[in-house]
C-alpha cells in the first residue's frame, strides 16, 4: 500500500526540483548581470564627475556641488526624435548628510518625451545639481516634476546650449551638460524619474533596497563606490 502511495509521487518529486534548479539557474545569471550593470554605471560614472570637473568650461559644477544637497550623474542620456522626442538614462543619486559627507549611489532611471517641432539627436554626460533639503526630498520621493515642481537652471554646456536655458543658476535643480550631437528644442520639462530597482537590489544585496534607504538612511555600503564618493566635493 506505502510503494503504491509513493510511487506516483516520485516523479512529481523530480519534475518539482527540476523546476526549482531551472528557476535557481535563471536567477543568478540575472542577479549577476545587474551586478556587473551596476558596477559598471558608478564607475562610469565616476569618470563622467571627474571628467567635468577638470573641464574648464564648468569650473562653476565644484562650486555649486560644495553646497549641494544632493547629486544625480547621468554618464549618458540619450536624445533624439523627428517631431515626437525621446531621452532617457541611467544614473546614479548620491546626498549629503548633515555632517557635510557623501552617502552611497542610488540607481535611477530617467524617462523624458516632448512633442514639437524638433530633429536630430544627440548624447550627453548630464549632471544635475540638487541645491536644497525640499528638492532632495521631492526627487526621493518620486513625487515632482521637472519645471514645474522644481525649477530647472542649466549651467554651460559643452558644444551649444540647450533652448530654454538660462544664465540665472537660482533654481532648485542645475543641470550641467557636456553634449555630442545636435538637437533642437525639447527640455527635461515632464521628465520622470524612478528607482532602477533590480540594480539597487543586486549592488547591495538587498532585494528591498530603495533610494531612500541608500541614500539618505545609509543602510547599504558597497565599498566598490567609495571611489565615486570620494570625487565628490
Amino acid at each position: 500500500m506505502h510503494a503504491f502511495v509513493l510511487r506516483p509521487r516520485l516523479p512529481r518529486l523530480a519534475a518539482l526540483l527540476m523546476a526549482l534548479t531551472l528557476l535557481v539557474g535563471f536567477q543568478q545569471p540575472a542577479v549577476a548581470d545587474d551586478r556587473a550593470d551596476a558596477a559598471d554605471l558608478v564607475d562610469r560614472a565616476r569618470v563622467t564627475l571627474s571628467s567635468l570637473l577638470r573641464d574648464p568650461q564648468y569650473e562653476q559644477l565644484e562650486t555649486y556641488l560644495r553646497a549641494a544637497s544632493g547629486v544625480i550623474i547621468f554618464p549618458q542620456l540619450v536624445r533624439g526624435g523627428f517631431i515626437v522626442g525621446a531621452e532617457g538614462g541611467s544614473g546614479v543619486l548620491l546626498a549629503r548628510s548633515t555632517d557635510n559627507s557623501w552617502g552611497p549611489p542610488a540607481f535611477v532611471r530617467l524617462t523624458a518625451g516632448s512633442i514639437g517641432l524638433q530633429i536630430g539627436g544627440q548624447v550627453s554626460e548630464t549632471i544635475l545639481v540638487i541645491m536644497n533639503d525640499g528638492a532632495l526630498d521631492a526627487v526621493l520621493s518620486q513625487n515632482f516634476s521637472f519645471g514645474g515642481d522644481l525649477s530647472v537652471a542649466v549651467g554651460p554646456v559643452g558644444h551649444g546650449v540647450r533652448a530654454g536655458s538660462t544664465a540665472n543658476l537660482g533654481g532648485d535643480i542645475i543641470a550641467f551638460s557636456r553634449t555630442q550631437g545636435l538637437f533642437g528644442g525639447g527640455s527635461l520639462e515632464g521628465a520622470a524619474l524612478t528607482a532602477r530597482n533590480t540594480l539597487n537590489a543586486a549592488y547591495y544585496d538587498a532585494p528591498s533596497a530603495t533610494p531612500y534607504e541608500i541614500a539618505i538612511e545609509r543602510r547599504y555600503h558597497n565599498v566598490a563606490a567609495d571611489p565615486l564618493i570620494q570625487s565628490l566635493p
